[in-house]
């Protein structure tokens, strides 16, 4: 008899994936899963993100890497609830992994959970977590070919944050074509949602702080 390998991960990884979802739309929390390569700021974006919205909503944060918890430590410096998951090599987390975290995070008291997945723009895009949606985070440093190369995460994703846009305005520091960039992303998404930030300076974030707000009232029916 032959066992299809992938078909039987994804299909007990969807499993959890589901109840991961009831438990969320039970305490109306809104999850957002953040996906991109090593590098491209995923945990500055989040700090930042906290501390402009802390006064308007109760964020908390799991936080996905293969070894070590640096990152989650810079998330428990702003105050907000979080787990850390080690992969212990996997490229991805699953959502059995996101279980158990949101196990250990107060959900009772929480607006707004953002799942930080390990560096990689390609498995985690095959791996549902139980999200309301996908974040992908393409930094200028990366080049704006990136769209193109790997267009499943664009594709799938609510949201592209376009991060280190203050690199762009030092001439001749990075050659990236943000209308470029942009186009593709559309080509493959026409509904996705795209904001160039600079989690070094705060630029961009008020306009993704309050998408954040009206996503959330939204998905509440408010």
């Amino acid at each position: 008899m032959k066992v299809d390998v992938g078909k039987k991960i994804l299909s007990a990884n969807e499993e959890y994936a589901v109840r991961n979802s009831r438990l969320l739309a039970e305490h109306k929390i809104f999850c957002l899963n953040m996906i991109s390569s090593p590098g491209s700021g995923k945990t500055t974006i989040l700090t930042r993100t906290i501390n402009k919205s802390k006064d308007k909503l109760r964020i908390g944060v799991i936080e996905g890497d293969i070894q070590t918890d640096l990152d989650a430590e810079k998330i428990r410096a702003t105050d907000a609830p979080v787990v850390q998951i080690n992969t212990e090599g996997g490229c991805h987390l699953l959502a059995v992994q996101v279980s158990g975290a949101l196990a250990n995070l107060p959900v009772g008291d929480l607006d707004l959970i953002f799942i930080e997945n390990v560096g990689n723009l390609v498995c985690p895009s095959a791996f549902e977590l139980g999200e309301a949606g996908k974040i992908v985070v393409l930094s200028v440093a990366e080049g704006d070919d990136k769209p193109a190369k790997y267009p499943a995460i664009f594709a799938k994703s609510k949201v592209l944050l376009i991060n280190k846009i203050d690199l762009l305005e030092v001439s001749g520091q990075v050659d990236f074509d943000i209308e470029r960039a942009k186009a593709d992303a559309r080509k493959l998404n026409k509904g996705i949602e795209i904001f160039p930030v600079s989690a070094k300076t705060g630029e961009g974030f008020a306009d993704w702080c309050d998408w954040l707000i009206e996503s959330i009232k939204n998905a509440r029916g408010k």
